[in-house]
Order: structure tokens, then C-alpha cells, then sequence
């Protein structure tokens, strides 16, 4: 079954120039509802205010990591089958552990290319 690419996509993360890069990249892959967040807090907002069928977090970002992000999602009974995608530059093992024991779906190392991002969301989402 195809992926619906008009489902609403949160890409969540500090620097501004990272949300446009991956948002180009969505585009590319044929997303055209992609909303954005600068911080885990005004993501976990708009969260609960919304429906996304994706949301792709970077790790670190203050008051609210990706990482508390997530536990937050999955917290949520609405929210807990969402999937949840880290963009880091944290490749440490620990960090790859602890997001896959809180629930994460996919883990993408930053810097990545467009046929990463299209491999992960792949074994996420089904075929794009």
C-alpha cells in the first residue's frame, strides 16, 4: 500500500536551517503538508493540537530534547503510534539505545542524504 504523502509531517528542530534542508527533502519525496517546530515544547503543542502521520525530531534542543519529546509522544494514548523519527548528530550507542527503548521507529545520522532519509522513512512508512 503507498504511503499518503498528504498526511501532516512535523519536522522538529533548533537550527532553522536544518528544518528547511529536510523539508526539502520531504518535498522532494512528494510530502506537501510539512509543518515545523523550533523546540521539543512548541512541537509537543502543536502535537496535541494536530494530527501527524510523521514527525522527525532532532535530539538536541533545550528547554525540550527530542529524546523527552518522544517519551512525550509515546505517553500519549492518541500520539503513542505515531511515528517518530530522530535526526541527530549523536551516533553514540547509548543514545541509539535509549531512543529505541523509548520508542523511536527510525534513527538518522546527521550529515544524510535524500536516498537516506527515503530508506528510513521506507522501513517506517512502507514504500514512498
Amino acid at each position: 500500500m503507498a504511503v499518503d504523502k498528504s498526511m501532516n509531517v512535523l519536522v522538529v528542530d533548533d537550527y532553522k536551517t536544518m528544518v528547511r534542508i529536510v523539508r526539502g527533502l520531504l518535498e522532494q519525496l512528494g510530502f506537501r503538508n510539512i509543518d515545523d517546530a523550533m523546540d521539543g515544547a512548541t512541537a509537543l503543542q502543536k502535537i496535541q493540537q494536530n494530527d501527524y502521520g510523521l514527525i522527525l525530531s532532532d535530539w538536541n534542543m533545550a528547554p525540550m530534547t527530542g529524546y523527552e519529546l518522544l517519551k512525550a509522544v509515546r505517553a500519549d494514548p492518541r500520539t503513542r503510534a505515531t511515528p517518530f523519527v530522530m535526526i541527530t548528530a549523536e551516533a553514540k550507542t547509548e543514545n541509539v539505545v535509549a531512543a529505541r527503548q523509548a520508542g523511536v521507529n527510525n534513527y538518522i545520522i546527521k550529515p544524510f542524504t535524500l536516498a537516506v532519509l527515503k530508506q528510513k522513512l521506507t522501513t517506517v512508512l512502507g514504500e514512498l
